[in-house]
């Protein structure tokens, strides 16, 4: 039998579980069924955002599970055109009902989008919401440490999750230590990297030959013990049930340094930096 997923507290006291589903590109009726099949397996976090297109997919799968609302906890986000206070407050209302849901568990802005420069207006927006009982935890996507420091010095407020891009070939360290020291959550975006590279790697192999595991549950496994919570997107069935079962092993300290020695200067894996990075 598969081991539960564990959960981590966030410090406004939300609970999270350290994998959950990532939905991007599912879509329609066979997203729902994709989302459905991860919920029956145990899934209980469902990452989705507005431009993704496919809240009202998320909310479908929610209503048609056996599973509890309060069971689940759902992420949406709030898309760079939608910055300035008022656009944020109706565009959060907006991803409500799309989705058909109360409330969401979880709301985050989707990168700072720096040049425009109004992401301490969203952060308000979300607040606000939060107020209103529109969403239970708050934080952000794509933010660097001085993003995040102008949101609290301005606004009294920290985020209570960054979610940002987080594989072997780019390990945030530093950003995840600064996160740990203002006690916000990390989350990993293309946890797994978007592309063969590095399920192809020869180290990641090895380490996973060693423990008769695939090189996906090795590097989700290195995710767990750094203390990220990951996100790895699969409309498949056999993939989703191997994507959570990673709790039955554990890699030694030498195994999570050959991991972390991956990681390149250049590892984006589209170059997309938030000091500059602008999203529609």
């Amino acid at each position: 039998m598969n081991k539960p997923i564990p959960v981590i507290s966030l410090y406004d006291g939300l609970t999270l579980p350290v994998v959950g589903l990532g939905t991007y590109r599912l879509k329609g009726n066979e997203g729902v069924q994709a989302i459905q099949s991860a919920i029956n397996l145990g899934y209980r976090l469902l990452d989705s955002a507005y431009n993704y297109e496919n809240e009202g997919t998320v909310g479908e799968a929610v209503r048609r599970s056996s599973v509890p609302r309060e069971e689940l906890r759902i992420t949406s986000k709030l898309p760079g055109r939608y910055h300035t206070y008022d656009l944020a407050v109706t565009t959060i209302q907006e991803s409500l009902y799309r989705a058909n849901l109360d409330y969401y568990d979880l709301y985050l802005i989707h990168w700072p989008n720096p040049i425009q420069d109004q992401y301490v207006e969203a952060w308000q927006a979300l607040i606000d919401a939060k107020k209103w009982g529109l969403i239970r935890s708050i934080g952000v996507c794509n933010f660097l440490p001085e993003h995040i420091e102008r949101l609290v010095k301005e606004t009294g407020t920290t985020p209570s999750i960054n979610q940002i891009e987080l594989h072997p070939f780019f390990n945030q360290a530093a950003q995840r230590t600064w996160h740990k020291e203002h006690h916000i959550a990390t989350q990993s975006w293309s946890p797994l990297y978007r592309g063969n590279e590095l399920l192809q790697n020869d180290t990641l192999q090895q380490i996973a030959d060693q423990h008769s595991k695939s090189i996906s549950q090795v590097i989700l496994r290195w995710h767990y013990q750094i203390g990220a919570i990951s996100i790895p997107k699969s409309a498949s069935l056999a993939r989703q049930l191997e994507n959570i079962s990673i709790f039955d092993f554990s890699l030694g300290e030498v195994e999570m340094s050959l991991i972390s020695g991956l990681t390149r200067p250049d590892g984006r894996i589209k170059n997309q930096d938030p000091a500059s990075y602008e999203e529609f």
